[in-house]
């Protein structure tokens, strides 16, 4: 069978490699005339570094990502707070990468293109509408330049199409608006010299001000910035921009005298070649994401807040789930359940321990001992404790 998924995202694009790694073909459609390497920084997590190692893109990854070795919680004058060793320094057996988001979505691509074949990924496509006859999809495409449409029978469709997801949106008519946590974040990349180790992520906090930094190559610096605007609520059409350009002169003044002594912060954001600005958002966890031939993956199924590092993380662990459950299940229908029996519940618990660990942050007195206990949570939390990733057995499809 040859499975539709819409969205050619990280998301997607993991999932047609596990699922042509697991011997079932799989086609992507994609929304954007042409994938191009986009956006700022992210972090791959040991669990779906681990994933895409095991995907024979290991030296890959290695090359484009800088492999973190800790995280260093600070005052806005720089000085230490607590330190925490991340990846293989904190005993995983796989890295932690900080990553450019284009170059790792880039990186899919091509081994998508070049193991499913150069047709497997056509873009300027979206996908409409979708009917489950119950022994296929039928899904409805438009080709963005011409306007022509089409009608596409598929065996299962997988709706990783982003936070705003057609997909979503057929399955969950009655959802609302997004749920927004009162917070804007301005994102930038500028290129300087890395600090403290290369390697090293800071996170400072003031008065619900946040910063993040960490280097996603040896010469470029990703930053996000946090700032508390309002109470938690709707998302509102007004707050709804995605990726938006920033503007500089209404992020500055909140960070004017940070300068952390390896890291003057009013340069940093001052000499970004990219500014970008979103709300922090996201839905509550469903109980179940699909139904029949269709299911859900990735921000299409669980939007959240970037708190953990663990959005695209989570993304990849859902790709190598779909595929294993559907090469082992003798019926689609069946194998998409086993599917979301796997995953609902384990991503509904990041959906809120990521709010929970934000919320314990901003409470925190930034003392060491506050950070070590709201670190030590959260892993307990998502199951990313060292011990039970390092068990656990591969995600890995066998043909």
């Amino acid at each position: 069978m040859t499975v539709l998924i819409a969205g050619g995202g990280i998301g997607g694009l993991t999932a047609a490699l596990s699922l042509h790694a697991a011997g079932i073909e799989a086609r992507v459609v994609e929304n954007v005339r042409e994938i191009r390497p986009l956006g700022v920084g992210i972090n791959l997590l040991p669990h779906a570094a681990r994933e895409l190692i095991e995907l024979g893109l290991g030296d890959e990854l290695a090359r484009i990502g800088v492999a973190t070795l800790e995280n260093v919680y600070a005052d806005r004058h720089g000085n230490e707070i607590y330190t925490e060793p991340r990846g293989l320094a904190q005993g995983y057996k796989w890295p932690q990468y900080s990553i450019h988001r284009g170059k790792l979505q880039m990186l899919l691509l091509d081994a998508v293109r070049d193991r499913l074949g150069p047709d497997a990924v056509r873009t300027g496509v979206r996908l409409e509408d979708f009917t489950d006859t119950g022994d296929a999809v039928r899904a409805e495409l438009s080709d963005r330049e011409t306007g022509r449409t089409e009608t596409v029978e598929a065996p299962a469709l997988i709706g990783a199409d982003g936070i705003h997801s057609v997909v979503r949106a057929k399955l969950h008519p009655d959802e609302g608006p997004l749920l927004y946590s009162g917070i804007r974040m301005w994102r930038g990349v500028t290129e300087m010299k890395p600090f403290l180790t290369g390697r090293s992520m800071v996170i400072v906090r003031h008065r619900g001000v946040e910063m993040i930094a960490y280097p996603i190559s040896p010469r470029h610096i990703n930053w996000v910035c946090l700032i508390r605007m309002s109470e938690p609520g709707p998302l509102v059409e007004e707050e709804a921009g995605w990726n938006r350009p920033g503007r500089l002169e209404e992020l500055l003044p909140h960070y004017r005298d940070w300068d952390l002594g390896y890291l003057n912060v009013p340069e940093m954001l001052s000499g970004s070649e990219v500014l970008l600005e979103y709300p922090m958002a996201d839905r509550e966890p469903l109980t179940s994401w699909g139904r029949g031939r269709v299911t859900l993956l990735g921000d299409a199924a669980h939007p959240m807040w970037p708190v953990g590092a663990n959005g695209a993380s989570q993304s990849v662990l859902d790709g190598r789930t779909l595929a294993s459950e559907l090469a082992r299940a003798d019926r689609v229908e069946d194998g998409l359940a086993a599917y979301e029996t796997a995953r609902v519940e384990a991503t509904g618990k990041v959906v809120l321990a990521n709010r929970n660990m934000n919320k314990a942050a901003e409470r925190a007195r930034l003392a060491r001992q506050d950070f070590g206990r709201i670190t030590d949570a959260y892993r307990r939390e998502t199951g990313a404790e060292v011990d039970h990733l390092n068990a656990r057995e591969s995600l890995t499809p066998v043909r």
